[in-house]
Protein backbone atom coordinates (compact mmCIF):
# COMPACT_ATOMS: atom_id res chain seq x y z
CA UNK A 1 0.00 0.00 0.00
CA UNK A 2 1.11 3.07 -0.91
CA UNK A 3 -0.51 5.97 0.13
CA UNK A 4 2.21 9.00 -0.77
CA UNK A 5 1.28 7.83 -4.57
CA UNK A 6 0.33 11.16 -6.42
CA UNK A 7 -2.70 9.77 -8.39
CA UNK A 8 -3.88 12.08 -11.23
CA UNK A 9 -8.02 12.00 -11.23
CA UNK A 10 -8.87 14.94 -12.85
CA UNK A 11 -10.49 13.83 -16.60
CA UNK A 12 -11.94 11.22 -14.93
CA UNK A 13 -15.50 11.90 -14.18
CA UNK A 14 -14.38 12.91 -10.51
CA UNK A 15 -16.58 14.55 -8.66
CA UNK A 16 -14.14 15.55 -6.33
CA UNK A 17 -11.72 16.84 -8.38
CA UNK A 18 -13.93 17.73 -11.41
CA UNK A 19 -16.34 19.83 -9.94
CA UNK A 20 -14.18 21.81 -7.45
CA UNK A 21 -13.91 24.49 -9.46
CA UNK A 22 -17.65 24.87 -10.95
CA UNK A 23 -18.96 24.84 -7.39
CA UNK A 24 -16.26 26.37 -5.56
CA UNK A 25 -14.37 28.43 -8.57
CA UNK A 26 -10.89 26.62 -7.32
CA UNK A 27 -9.52 25.28 -10.35
CA UNK A 28 -8.12 21.54 -10.45
CA UNK A 29 -4.50 23.34 -12.03
CA UNK A 30 -3.64 24.31 -8.69
CA UNK A 31 -6.32 23.77 -6.31
CA UNK A 32 -6.90 21.55 -3.56
CA UNK A 33 -9.85 19.63 -3.52
CA UNK A 34 -11.06 18.64 0.23
CA UNK A 35 -14.54 18.86 0.23
CA UNK A 36 -16.48 15.44 -1.23
CA UNK A 37 -16.25 12.55 0.98
CA UNK A 38 -13.56 9.64 -1.02
CA UNK A 39 -10.02 9.42 -1.06
CA UNK A 40 -7.33 10.07 -3.44
CA UNK A 41 -6.46 6.42 -2.99
CA UNK A 42 -6.45 3.04 -4.79
CA UNK A 43 -8.30 0.71 -2.93
CA UNK A 44 -6.31 -2.66 -1.89
CA UNK A 45 -5.31 -4.94 -4.46
CA UNK A 46 -8.03 -7.02 -3.63
CA UNK A 47 -10.82 -4.96 -4.63
CA UNK A 48 -8.46 -4.29 -7.94
CA UNK A 49 -7.90 -7.89 -8.70
CA UNK A 50 -11.91 -8.33 -8.09
CA UNK A 51 -12.72 -5.96 -10.68
CA UNK A 52 -9.87 -7.28 -13.43
CA UNK A 53 -11.44 -10.64 -13.16
CA UNK A 54 -14.96 -9.39 -13.88
CA UNK A 55 -13.40 -7.45 -17.25
CA UNK A 56 -11.31 -10.77 -17.96
CA UNK A 57 -14.23 -12.74 -17.84
CA UNK A 58 -16.31 -10.29 -20.00
CA UNK A 59 -19.54 -10.58 -19.26
CA UNK A 60 -21.32 -8.42 -17.19
CA UNK A 61 -24.62 -10.76 -16.09
CA UNK A 62 -27.30 -10.20 -13.35
CA UNK A 63 -25.66 -11.14 -9.73
CA UNK A 64 -27.01 -13.99 -8.58
CA UNK A 65 -26.03 -16.60 -5.59
CA UNK A 66 -25.18 -14.31 -2.43
CA UNK A 67 -23.81 -16.65 -0.03
CA UNK A 68 -20.41 -15.65 -0.33
CA UNK A 69 -21.01 -11.90 -0.36
CA UNK A 70 -23.23 -12.22 2.40
CA UNK A 71 -21.02 -14.54 4.61
CA UNK A 72 -18.29 -11.91 3.67
CA UNK A 73 -20.77 -9.31 5.59
CA UNK A 74 -20.93 -11.55 8.55
CA UNK A 75 -16.75 -12.22 9.09
CA UNK A 76 -16.01 -8.64 8.58
CA UNK A 77 -18.68 -7.53 11.12
CA UNK A 78 -18.35 -10.58 13.88
CA UNK A 79 -13.95 -9.75 13.48
CA UNK A 80 -13.60 -6.09 13.09
CA UNK A 81 -16.38 -5.35 15.05
CA UNK A 82 -18.06 -8.14 17.44
CA UNK A 83 -20.65 -8.03 15.97
CA UNK A 84 -22.76 -11.60 14.81
CA UNK A 85 -25.29 -10.35 11.63
CA UNK A 86 -28.02 -12.75 10.47
CA UNK A 87 -28.08 -13.23 6.84
CA UNK A 88 -31.74 -12.83 6.48
CA UNK A 89 -30.77 -9.57 8.05
CA UNK A 90 -29.14 -8.17 5.83
CA UNK A 91 -30.49 -6.10 2.40
CA UNK A 92 -28.12 -4.36 -0.42
CA UNK A 93 -29.00 -0.82 -1.03
CA UNK A 94 -27.34 1.84 -3.98
CA UNK A 95 -25.07 3.00 -0.87
CA UNK A 96 -26.44 4.42 2.20
CA UNK A 97 -27.85 7.75 1.22
CA UNK A 98 -30.27 5.51 -1.12
CA UNK A 99 -30.63 3.56 2.26
CA UNK A 100 -31.50 6.65 4.33
CA UNK A 101 -33.90 7.25 1.68
CA UNK A 102 -35.60 3.82 1.74
CA UNK A 103 -35.71 4.16 5.37
CA UNK A 104 -37.40 7.53 5.75
CA UNK A 105 -39.90 6.38 2.53
CA UNK A 106 -40.97 2.91 4.57
CA UNK A 107 -40.87 3.87 8.15
CA UNK A 108 -42.29 7.07 8.05
CA UNK A 109 -45.05 9.11 6.43
CA UNK A 110 -45.48 12.64 4.45
CA UNK A 111 -45.43 15.04 7.31
CA UNK A 112 -43.87 13.02 9.90
CA UNK A 113 -40.75 14.53 12.09
CA UNK A 114 -37.61 13.39 11.57
CA UNK A 115 -34.97 13.95 14.65
CA UNK A 116 -31.15 14.84 13.60
CA UNK A 117 -28.50 15.74 15.64
CA UNK A 118 -27.03 18.37 14.39
CA UNK A 119 -24.75 19.57 12.55
CA UNK A 120 -24.26 16.37 10.86
CA UNK A 121 -23.85 15.00 7.32
CA UNK A 122 -26.22 17.08 5.26
CA UNK A 123 -27.58 14.58 2.84
CA UNK A 124 -29.74 13.28 5.54
CA UNK A 125 -31.57 16.45 5.82
CA UNK A 126 -31.72 16.58 1.80
CA UNK A 127 -33.36 13.26 1.61
CA UNK A 128 -35.74 13.96 4.69
CA UNK A 129 -37.21 17.12 3.10
CA UNK A 130 -37.66 15.65 -0.55
CA UNK A 131 -39.17 12.78 1.10
CA UNK A 132 -41.60 15.50 2.48
CA UNK A 133 -41.07 14.93 6.04
CA UNK A 134 -39.80 17.46 8.38
CA UNK A 135 -36.10 17.79 9.77
CA UNK A 136 -36.38 17.91 13.79
CA UNK A 137 -32.41 19.55 14.52
CA UNK A 138 -31.16 18.51 17.97
CA UNK A 139 -28.20 20.59 18.28
CA UNK A 140 -25.54 18.76 19.77
CA UNK A 141 -23.18 20.91 22.56
CA UNK A 142 -19.80 21.71 22.25
CA UNK A 143 -17.95 20.66 25.66
CA UNK A 144 -14.41 20.71 26.25
CA UNK A 145 -14.02 21.25 22.20
CA UNK A 146 -16.09 17.95 21.38
CA UNK A 147 -19.85 17.25 20.86
CA UNK A 148 -22.06 15.92 23.19
CA UNK A 149 -25.76 15.25 23.62
CA UNK A 150 -28.38 17.53 25.64
CA UNK A 151 -31.04 14.60 25.98
CA UNK A 152 -33.08 16.78 28.72
CA UNK A 153 -33.27 19.63 26.02
CA UNK A 154 -34.66 17.16 23.81
CA UNK A 155 -37.26 15.80 25.68
CA UNK A 156 -38.69 19.08 25.80
CA UNK A 157 -38.39 19.74 21.97
CA UNK A 158 -40.50 16.38 21.12
CA UNK A 159 -44.48 16.80 20.32
CA UNK A 160 -45.09 13.38 19.20
CA UNK A 161 -45.01 14.04 15.85
CA UNK A 162 -41.41 12.66 15.11
CA UNK A 163 -41.38 9.24 14.33
CA UNK A 164 -37.55 8.08 13.60
CA UNK A 165 -34.13 9.28 14.38
CA UNK A 166 -31.06 9.31 12.05
CA UNK A 167 -27.96 8.92 14.51
CA UNK A 168 -24.56 9.24 12.37
CA UNK A 169 -21.87 7.26 14.40
CA UNK A 170 -19.30 7.97 14.47
CA UNK A 171 -20.04 11.10 13.81
CA UNK A 172 -19.72 13.58 10.58
CA UNK A 173 -18.62 16.64 10.77
CA UNK A 174 -17.46 16.37 14.41
CA UNK A 175 -15.47 12.99 14.27
CA UNK A 176 -16.47 11.47 17.66
CA UNK A 177 -16.97 8.16 18.57
CA UNK A 178 -19.85 7.91 20.59
CA UNK A 179 -18.95 6.00 23.82
CA UNK A 180 -20.70 3.32 25.35
CA UNK A 181 -22.93 5.46 27.82
CA UNK A 182 -24.04 7.82 25.14
CA UNK A 183 -25.30 5.07 22.57
CA UNK A 184 -27.38 3.87 25.98
CA UNK A 185 -28.97 7.03 26.29
CA UNK A 186 -29.86 7.63 22.28
CA UNK A 187 -31.71 4.41 22.59
CA UNK A 188 -33.33 5.56 25.86
CA UNK A 189 -34.28 8.27 23.68
CA UNK A 190 -35.68 6.79 20.76
CA UNK A 191 -38.06 4.10 23.18
CA UNK A 192 -39.20 7.28 25.29
CA UNK A 193 -40.61 8.76 21.67
CA UNK A 194 -41.43 5.55 20.31
CA UNK A 195 -38.68 6.40 17.69
CA UNK A 196 -37.14 4.11 14.58
CA UNK A 197 -33.78 4.52 15.21
CA UNK A 198 -31.49 4.52 11.91
CA UNK A 199 -28.14 4.04 12.50
CA UNK A 200 -25.83 5.08 9.75
CA UNK A 201 -22.48 3.84 10.78
CA UNK A 202 -20.51 4.58 7.53
CA UNK A 203 -17.61 5.17 9.00
CA UNK A 204 -17.49 2.98 11.37
CA UNK A 205 -13.74 0.80 10.09
CA UNK A 206 -12.24 4.61 9.94
CA UNK A 207 -11.32 5.16 14.19
CA UNK A 208 -7.87 6.61 14.93
CA UNK A 209 -5.81 4.80 17.29
CA UNK A 210 -6.58 5.21 21.25
CA UNK A 211 -10.50 4.84 20.31
CA UNK A 212 -13.18 2.00 19.75
CA UNK A 213 -16.48 2.08 17.55
CA UNK A 214 -19.31 0.56 19.62
CA UNK A 215 -22.18 -0.87 16.81
CA UNK A 216 -25.44 0.30 18.07
CA UNK A 217 -26.76 -3.35 17.75
CA UNK A 218 -24.76 -4.14 20.82
CA UNK A 219 -26.49 -1.76 22.74
CA UNK A 220 -29.61 -3.75 24.38
CA UNK A 221 -33.51 -2.79 24.44
CA UNK A 222 -32.83 -1.31 20.68
CA UNK A 223 -33.54 -4.08 18.32
CA UNK A 224 -37.35 -4.11 18.24
CA UNK A 225 -36.91 -0.46 16.36
CA UNK A 226 -33.00 -0.25 15.02
CA UNK A 227 -32.02 0.14 11.37
CA UNK A 228 -28.26 -0.75 11.13
CA UNK A 229 -26.64 0.72 7.88
CA UNK A 230 -22.97 -0.32 6.91
CA UNK A 231 -20.93 -0.26 3.79
CA UNK A 232 -17.38 -0.56 1.93
CA UNK A 233 -17.72 2.46 0.32
CA UNK A 234 -15.86 4.66 2.61
CA UNK A 235 -13.67 2.07 4.27
CA UNK A 236 -12.24 1.11 0.73
CA UNK A 237 -12.54 3.92 -1.25
CA UNK A 238 -14.88 2.47 -3.57
CA UNK A 239 -17.64 5.17 -3.63
CA UNK A 240 -18.70 4.36 -7.12
CA UNK A 241 -19.23 1.46 -6.87
CA UNK A 242 -22.93 2.48 -4.68
CA UNK A 243 -23.41 -0.31 -2.67
CA UNK A 244 -24.56 -0.56 1.39
CA UNK A 245 -26.16 -2.75 3.59
CA UNK A 246 -29.07 -2.00 5.69
CA UNK A 247 -29.30 -4.71 8.36
CA UNK A 248 -32.52 -5.27 10.54
CA UNK A 249 -32.71 -8.14 13.20
CA UNK A 250 -35.77 -7.12 13.96
CA UNK A 251 -38.47 -9.62 12.12
CA UNK A 252 -41.02 -7.19 11.77
CA UNK A 253 -39.26 -3.80 11.16
CA UNK A 254 -36.96 -6.46 8.01
CA UNK A 255 -40.94 -7.77 6.99
CA UNK A 256 -41.57 -3.66 6.38
CA UNK A 257 -38.69 -2.87 4.53
CA UNK A 258 -38.60 -5.71 2.39
CA UNK A 259 -41.95 -4.99 1.74
CA UNK A 260 -41.40 -1.23 0.23
CA UNK A 261 -37.71 -3.00 -1.30
CA UNK A 262 -40.51 -5.06 -3.21
CA UNK A 263 -42.05 -2.00 -4.45
CA UNK A 264 -38.98 -0.30 -5.74
CA UNK A 265 -37.94 -3.02 -7.58
CA UNK A 266 -34.54 -2.61 -5.81
CA UNK A 267 -31.56 -5.08 -7.12
CA UNK A 268 -27.96 -4.71 -6.33
CA UNK A 269 -24.84 -3.75 -8.58
CA UNK A 270 -22.75 -6.86 -9.62
CA UNK A 271 -19.57 -4.32 -9.62
CA UNK A 272 -20.24 -3.25 -6.17
CA UNK A 273 -21.54 -7.02 -4.31
CA UNK A 274 -18.14 -8.73 -6.28
CA UNK A 275 -16.06 -5.73 -4.37
CA UNK A 276 -17.38 -6.10 -0.83
CA UNK A 277 -16.75 -9.69 -1.00
CA UNK A 278 -13.18 -9.32 -1.83
CA UNK A 279 -12.80 -6.17 0.48
CA UNK A 280 -13.70 -8.02 3.87
CA UNK A 281 -11.05 -10.69 3.84
CA UNK A 282 -8.02 -10.54 5.55
CA UNK A 283 -6.08 -8.82 3.00
CA UNK A 284 -8.75 -5.75 3.32
CA UNK A 285 -8.62 -5.53 7.06
CA UNK A 286 -4.66 -5.12 7.20
CA UNK A 287 -4.96 -2.45 4.31
CA UNK A 288 -7.65 -0.63 6.81
CA UNK A 289 -4.91 -0.61 9.62
CA UNK A 290 -2.30 0.70 7.06
CA UNK A 291 -4.85 3.27 6.03
CA UNK A 292 -5.58 4.13 9.57
CA UNK A 293 -2.44 4.92 10.95
CA UNK A 294 -2.31 7.18 8.04
CA UNK A 295 -4.85 9.13 7.92
CA UNK A 296 -4.06 9.65 11.89
CA UNK A 297 -0.22 10.98 10.67
CA UNK A 298 -2.44 13.34 8.17
CA UNK A 299 -4.58 14.74 11.19
CA UNK A 300 -1.64 15.80 13.06
CA UNK A 301 0.28 17.20 11.06
CA UNK A 302 -3.47 19.10 10.11
CA UNK A 303 -4.52 19.98 13.57
CA UNK A 304 -0.85 21.58 14.65
CA UNK A 305 -0.95 23.97 11.29
CA UNK A 306 -4.40 24.61 11.68
CA UNK A 307 -4.50 24.94 15.63
CA UNK A 308 -1.39 27.72 15.34
CA UNK A 309 -3.89 29.94 13.22
CA UNK A 310 -5.25 32.52 15.92
CA UNK A 311 -9.09 31.87 16.24
CA UNK A 312 -9.17 28.40 14.29
CA UNK A 313 -9.50 25.48 15.73
CA UNK A 314 -9.68 21.52 14.70
CA UNK A 315 -12.32 19.90 16.34
CA UNK A 316 -10.11 16.86 18.02
CA UNK A 317 -11.02 13.49 15.17
CA UNK A 318 -11.72 10.29 17.12
CA UNK A 319 -12.83 9.19 13.79
CA UNK A 320 -13.70 9.70 9.72
CA UNK A 321 -10.91 11.09 7.67
CA UNK A 322 -12.80 15.07 8.06
CA UNK A 323 -11.53 17.73 9.86
CA UNK A 324 -14.56 20.13 11.79
CA UNK A 325 -12.69 23.33 11.87
CA UNK A 326 -14.27 26.21 14.28
CA UNK A 327 -13.38 29.94 12.72
CA UNK A 328 -15.52 31.96 14.95
CA UNK A 329 -12.64 32.85 16.66
CA UNK A 330 -11.03 34.87 13.82
CA UNK A 331 -13.63 37.45 14.40
CA UNK A 332 -13.96 37.84 10.85
CA UNK A 333 -17.53 36.96 8.99
CA UNK A 334 -17.98 34.04 7.21
CA UNK A 335 -17.63 34.84 3.93
CA UNK A 336 -14.30 36.57 4.50
CA UNK A 337 -12.77 33.27 6.00
CA UNK A 338 -14.71 31.43 2.54
CA UNK A 339 -12.68 33.69 0.19
CA UNK A 340 -9.25 33.40 2.29
CA UNK A 341 -9.47 29.35 1.93
CA UNK A 342 -11.27 29.40 -1.77
CA UNK A 343 -9.54 32.43 -3.37
CA UNK A 344 -6.16 33.21 -1.85
CA UNK A 345 -5.55 29.38 0.11
CA UNK A 346 -6.65 27.40 -3.58
CA UNK A 347 -8.93 25.08 -1.03
CA UNK A 348 -12.18 23.64 -1.74
CA UNK A 349 -14.04 22.57 1.76
CA UNK A 350 -17.54 21.93 2.59
CA UNK A 351 -19.45 25.39 3.71
CA UNK A 352 -20.42 24.96 7.56
CA UNK A 353 -23.94 25.76 7.20
CA UNK A 354 -24.72 22.96 5.27
CA UNK A 355 -24.83 20.40 7.79
CA UNK A 356 -27.62 21.70 9.62
CA UNK A 357 -27.82 24.15 12.96
CA UNK A 358 -24.12 24.58 14.39
CA UNK A 359 -22.30 24.42 11.63
CA UNK A 360 -21.85 28.53 11.22
CA UNK A 361 -18.60 29.67 10.94
CA UNK A 362 -17.08 25.98 10.37
CA UNK A 363 -15.25 24.34 7.01
CA UNK A 364 -15.00 20.27 6.74
CA UNK A 365 -11.76 19.25 5.49
CA UNK A 366 -11.39 16.00 3.72
CA UNK A 367 -7.40 14.24 4.78
CA UNK A 368 -7.68 11.07 3.21
CA UNK A 369 -5.34 12.51 0.48
CA UNK A 370 -1.29 12.27 0.11
CA UNK A 371 0.70 13.85 3.22
CA UNK A 372 2.78 15.70 0.72
CA UNK A 373 -1.12 17.70 -0.10
CA UNK A 374 -2.18 18.04 3.18
CA UNK A 375 1.11 19.50 3.95
CA UNK A 376 0.89 21.91 0.99
CA UNK A 377 -2.70 22.68 2.25
CA UNK A 378 -1.83 23.68 5.73
CA UNK A 379 1.03 25.49 4.14
CA UNK A 380 -1.45 27.81 2.37
CA UNK A 381 -4.13 28.23 5.14
CA UNK A 382 -1.43 29.74 7.01
CA UNK A 383 -0.21 31.98 4.29
CA UNK A 384 -3.95 33.20 4.03
CA UNK A 385 -3.97 33.56 7.28
CA UNK A 386 -0.94 35.12 8.09
CA UNK A 387 -2.03 38.76 9.36
CA UNK A 388 -3.87 36.99 12.06
CA UNK A 389 -0.05 35.91 13.60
Amino acid sequence: MNFDEIIDRVGTHSSKWDMMEPIYGVSPKDGIPMWVADMDFRPPACVSAAVSTMHDHGVYGYFGDEGAYRAAIQWWMKERHGWSVDKEAIFTTHGLVNGTAMCVDAFTAPGDGVVLFTPVYHAFARVIKAAGREVVECPLVLQDGAYVMDFERYDAQMTGHEKMLVLCSPHNPGGRVWTEAELVEVAEFARRHDLILVSDEIHHDLVMPGHRHMPMSQIEGVEDRLVMMTATTKTFNIAGSHTGNVIIHDTALRARFAAWMAAMGISANSFGLFMTEAAYSPEGAAWVDGLCAYLDGNRKLFDEGVNAIPGARSMPLEATYLAWVDFSGTGMPAEDVIARVQGTARIAANHGPSFGTGGADHLRFNLATPRSRVREAVKRLEDAFSDLQ
